[in-house]
């Protein structure tokens, strides 16, 4: 399912905030007029997960720059979360980090970004069971001012993802909305963008 240019989904739930704190009823609503990176990872106290949940915070003031707050989002309860907020890195742990985990117990959230890995089937005797891997992918959304999908991507639960790529989007996006320009392959910031037409695009050819 693409949520390109949809609303994202709504919801409230739990959240860890600022290192150790819980949040009740933590939603998206609070950051209208700032963008979002919205993304989901399978589980606490795993391997590829801890890299990528720090490797954001390292770069927290740059997406801080870009007007963008940064929000993670797993199937672990907010206990969980919170241990694992309060484990040294060097034993494991994420300790360090200060956006919001949110804590999505009954698996809701990841079911309305589509990123949950399997489906809960219903039998004939009523019986409720599911089939798959109950986690979330590794799925991550840019969600922009007014609340609409402007960029999704989904991983596999071993492939991690790019922090460095997630605010090369951003910085297009902005471009997009500040000049009404569009962004060329591999485009990064201070890079020559085009006119979205036939003539914007041979002149920027021409140019290569």
């Amino acid at each position: 399912m693409s949520l390109i240019g949809k609303k994202a989904p709504e919801f409230s739930a739990v959240a860890v905030v600022n290192g150790g704190e819980f949040q009740e009823n933590f939603s998206l609503e609070q950051y209208k007029g700032k963008k979002v990176i919205l993304f989901f990872y399978p589980l606490d106290f795993t391997f590829v997960c801890p890299t990528e949940i720090i490797a954001f915070q390292e770069k927290m003031e740059e997406f801080e720059k870009r007007n963008t707050v940064v929000v993670g989002c797993s199937i672990d309860s907010q206990f969980s979360h919170w241990a694992w907020l309060n484990t040294p890195q060097n034993n494991g742990g994420i300790q360090g980090v200060k956006y919001p985990l949110v804590a999505d117990l009954d698996k809701t959230i990841a079911m309305k970004y589509d990123v949950l890995g399997g489906d809960y089937y219903v039998s004939e005797d009523g019986e409720v069971s599911f089939e798959g891997d109950p986690v979330a992918f590794r799925g991550l959304f840019l969600i922009d001012e007014k609340g609409v999908v402007q960029h999704q991507l989904v991983n596999n639960l071993g492939l991690g993802r790019s922090v460095k790529e997630a605010l090369r989007l951003i910085d297009a996006l902005t471009h997009l909305q500040e000049y009404g320009e569009v962004c060329p392959a591999n485009w990064e910031e201070g890079d020559e963008a085009l006119k979205p037409t036939f003539e914007g695009v041979a002149d920027y050819l021409s140019k290569k």
